[in-house]
């Protein structure tokens, strides 16, 4: 299950070590409503990565760190570093294989 993070304290905290997939996104953005159920589905499908969600409104320091420009940006992290980087709506199998 997809975590939505409420601190960048806690943000670093969780892309600090392993994988992990982040979800950028706004409560108002079409787009980010349709991507939602299918990252949370995807969550559900993959061990050993972590997927969390990071609103752009309530943690705009971490979408500026970033340099997030376009919602949804689904961004991967490894060990603290971003690995990859996609903007717009994916599917379940475009999120799947950037974890594989």
């Amino acid at each position: 299950m997809a975590k939505i993070i409420s601190t960048v304290k806690e943000f670093d905290k969780i892309t600090s070590e392993g994988v992990t997939l982040v979800d950028f996104y706004a409560d108002w953005c079409g787009p980010c409503k349709m991507l939602g159920p299918i990252f949370e589905q995807a969550s559900t499908e993959v061990s050993g990565v972590n997927f969390i969600k990071v609103d752009t409104d309530a943690l705009p320091e971490i979408a500026n760190r970033f340099e997030v420009a376009s919602i949804p940006t689904i961004i991967k992290i490894v060990d603290g570093k971003e690995e990859t980087r996609k903007v717009g709506v994916l599917g379940k199998d475009q999120l799947l294989a950037l974890v594989k």
